[in-house]
C-alpha cells in the first residue's frame, strides 16, 4: 500500500518523539531521489531516511546504511551547507495530507539564527523533498518542477513554496462522525468502499476496504446499507477517529504464507482471512525499513548499473531469438533420413528406372517391401536424382551437427548472461558493480572504458560467514571471484555448494582438514540459496560436493564448473538467519 495520511499520522508522532532536539551531524545523498540525515541526540544516534522515489516515497528511521556515491552531488553539498549542525525542533504533518515538515533551528553563514523547514511530500510520482527558508521561499528541491510539468505550481529556488492542491475530502479528525456519515451516504450509487475513498482525507484503499468488510462483509452500494449496517459504519468511523486522535495505532506488517511482505498498516487487517499473516512490529520506522529494504536496494542498483542491465537484456533477447530460429532449423533436419533412403532405393533400382518420369515407383525394403513413390526431377537421369537426394541428405546432416553445436554454445552463453544478471541484481556496493562491469568488459559484452575513466580496482573480498559450528563460509560476489574461490582458493576437502540449475554464487565451506558437520552444510546451503535467483523461493535445491571434484571445461565462461559426484539439499532462504551468521567488515 502507499504510505497514506493515516499511517503517516502515527509515523510522524513517532519521529517527533524520537528526533526532536537531535542535531544534524552529516547529510548524504545515496541516490537521486533519496536523502539521509545522520542525527545525534542525548538518546544516541539515528539515521533518517527520506525518499521521494516514485515507487516508494517515505520517511523513517533506518538501520540499513546505503552506500553513498564517491562524490557528493550539488544538491547534497547545498543540504550540508544549510543543515549541518542544525537542530530538529519538531516534525509535524500537514493535517492528514501526505506532507511532513521537519522544522530546524539553524545558523546562517554569518552565524545568525534562522529557521528552516524541510518539506517531505509523499505523493507517488509527484513526491519531492523541498528545503524552505523562514520567509517561505524555496532554497532548493530534490526535484525541480517547471511549467511543462505542472501548471498549478512550480518548484524552483527563490520561488515561494506553494502546498500541493487540496483534495475535496474531509479530515476525520476535524469533523464529527455525523458529518462524515452524511458525506459518505451522499453518493448512494457508489459502493461503500469507493464512497469512503472519495470522502476521507488520508485514507488508503486498504483501510477503506477494511471498513467496508467490517460493516457489510464485502461490496455493497452505499444506498443499500441497512440501518444496522449504517450504525456499524458510524461506529467504525468513531473508532478510527479515536485511534487517530489518541495515537492508538500499531504497526503491522502483512505477509503471505511464504513470509514475503505484501503490505503494511497501522491497525490489524482482517479482510484477507487466513491467507495473510499479520506481524506486529516494534515501531513504524522498523516496519518501513523492513518492508522497503530489498526494493530500495534494487532501485539503487538499477540507477547505478542501468547500462549493464540494458546490455544484458538486449544480449539475452538477441540470443533467445537466434536460438528459436536455430531450433526450428534443427527440427527441419529431422527428415534427413528420408532423403538418404530415397537415394539408396533409387540406386538399388537404376536398371528399371528411366529418365523423364516425374516420380519413381519402388519397393521400400526399409519398410517390409511396401510400395513407395519418390518424387524426382524428370530432366535428370535416375543416377543424377539419386545424387541430388544424397547431396541434400549430406547438407542436412552437416547442418544438424553445426546447429547442435551452435545451440549448445548459445544456451551456455544465455546461461552465463543469466548468472551475470542475477549477480548484478544482488550487487550492493559500487565495488561489486565495478567488478561485474570489468567482467563484462573482459567478456566483450561491454566496451572498455577509456583509461582516464577507469580507476584501479581495490581487491574485492568474498562475503564471509561463520557457521554455528565455527566453520568459515565464503560466497563469491561475481563470476571471476567464483572461479578463484572454487578452483584456486578452496582446498580438496572443502565443501562447494551451488543452487541446482538456478543462477547464483559459488559457496565454499572451509574444512581446515576436519569433517564438516551436517548442520554447517545445511547452513551453507541456506546461504547459497539466499545468494541466488531463488532468494524469494522455498525448498530450493542446492548441490554440494568436495572442491576436489570440480573441473573447469575448456573455453568456458567465468563461473562455469562441472562435477559428477554430489548430494542435494532442499532449503528455504532466510534473511535473518543468514544475517546472523555474516561476518561484519
Amino acid at each position: 500500500m502507499p504510505l497514506d495520511g493515516f499511517f503517516l499520522r502515527f509515523l510522524t508522532d513517532e519521529l517527533n518523539r524520537a528526533l526532536s532536539g537531535s542535531r544534524v551531524e552529516k547529510v548524504y545523498h545515496p541516490s537521486k531521489d533519496e536523502l539521509l540525515l545522520q542525527l545525534r541526540s542525548k538518546s544516541g544516534a539515528h539515521r533518517l531516511m527520506i525518499s521521494a522515489s516514485a515507487n516508494c516515497p517515505r520517511i523513517h528511521i533506518t538501520e540499513n546504511i546505503p552506500e553513498n556515491p564517491p562524490q557528493p552531488s550539488m544538491f547534497c553539498m547545498l543540504m550540508r551547507k544549510h543543515l549541518n549542525t542544525a537542530v530538529v525542533s519538531s516534525i509535524v504533518q500537514s493535517e492528514l495530507d501526505r506532507v511532513v515538515f521537519i522544522n530546524f533551528d539553524a545558523s546562517s553563514e554569518i552565524g545568525d539564527k534562522v529557521k528552516l523547514r524541510l518539506c517531505v511530500e509523499i505523493m507517488a510520482r509527484h513526491s519531492n523533498i523541498i528545503l524552505i527558508n523562514e520567509d517561505g521561499q524555496i532554497i532548493d528541491s530534490i526535484k525541480r518542477i517547471d511549467m511543462t510539468k505542472s501548471s498549478y505550481r512550480q518548484v524552483f529556488p527563490a520561488l515561494p513554496y506553494v502546498p500541493p492542491p487540496a483534495q475535496d475530502k474531509m479530515s476525520i479528525c476535524a469533523v464529527s462522525a455525523d458529518e462524515l456519515m452524511r458525506r459518505v451516504l451522499s453518493t448512494p450509487e457508489k459502493s461503500l468502499f469507493l464512497s469512503l475513498l472519495s470522502s476521507l482525507q488520508g485514507a488508503s484503499p486498504l483501510i477503506c476496504r477494511e471498513i467496508s468488510a467490517n460493516v457489510c462483509g464485502g461490496e455493497v452500494r452505499t444506498g443499500d446499507l441497512t440501518a444496522e449496517q449504517s450504525a456499524g459504519l458510524k461506529t467504525e468511523l468513531e473508532m478510527l477517529r479515536e485511534m487517530l486522535t489518541s495515537g492508538g495505532g500499531q504497526p503491522f506488517l502483512l505477509a503471505d504464507k511464504s513470509k514475503k511482505p505484501i503490505d503494511f498498516s497501522f491497525m490489524r487487517i482482517n479482510q484477507y482471512g487466513f491467507s495473510v499473516i499479520s506481524q506486529r512490529m516494534e515501531s513504524f520506522s522498523r516496519l518501513l525499513d523492513s518492508f522497503y529494504y530489498e526494493r530500495d536496494r534494487l532501485d539503487r542498483t538499477k540507477q547505478r548499473a542501468g547500462d549493464m542491465f540494458k546490455v544484458l537484456s538486449n544480449a539475452s533477447s538477441r540470443i533467445s531469438r537466434k536460438l528459436n530460429v536455430q531450433q526450428k532449423e534443427l527440427k527441419d533436419c529431422e527428415g534427413k533420413e528420408t532423403l538418404r533412403i530415397n537415394a539408396e532405393l533409387i540406386n538399388a533400382n537404376l536398371g528399371t528406372l528411366e529418365k523423364g518420369a516425374p516420380f519413381y515407383e519402388v519397393l521400400n525394403y526399409y519398410d517390409g517391401m511396401s510400395a513407395l513413390r519418390i518424387s524426382v526431377d524428370p530432366a535428370l537421369t535416375p543416377a543424377a536424382n539419386a545424387q541430388k537426394y544424397y547431396k541434400e541428405y549430406k547438407k542436412l546432416k552437416t547442418a544438424q551437427r553445426i546447429l547442435a553445436d551452435l545451440i549448445k554454445d548459445g544456451e551456455q552463453e544465455l546461461q552465463y548472461l543469466e548468472t551475470v544478471s542475477d549477480l548484478l541484481a544482488r550487487a550492493d556496493t559500487h565495488a561489486d558493480l565495478d567488478a561485474i562491469r570489468a567482467e563484462l568488459e573482459g567478456a566483450g559484452c561491454l566496451k572498455r572504458r577509456r583509461k582516464n575513466d577507469s580507476k584501479r580496482q581495490k581487491s574485492l573480498l568474498p562475503m564471509e560467514y561463520v557457521s554455528s559450528d565455527g566453520f568459515r563460509i565464503f560466497v563469491g560476489r561475481n563470476n571471476i571471484q567464483n572461479d578463484t574461490l572454487s578452483l584456486k582458493t578452496a582446498k580438496g576437502g572443502d565443501i562447494w555448494l551451488h543452487t541446482e540449475n538456478i543462477p547464483g554464487s559459488h559457496v565454499i565451506v572451509e574444512s581446515q582438514g576436519r569433517e564438516v558437520p551436517p548442520g554447517t552444510i545445511e547452513q551453507a546451503a541456506m546461504i547459497a540459496a539466499y545468494h541466488s535467483k531463488a532468494r524469494e523461493s522455498s525448498r530450493v535445491p542446492v548441490n554440494y560436493t568436495f572442491a576436489k571434484n570440480l573441473k573447469k571445461p575448456g573455453g568456458a565462461r567465468p563461473g562455469k564448473v562441472i562435477f559428477h559426484t554430489y548430494g542435494t539439499l532442499f532449503v528455504t532462504p532466510d534473511k535473518d538467519k543468514q544475517s546472523s551468521l555474516a561476518v561484519k567488515r
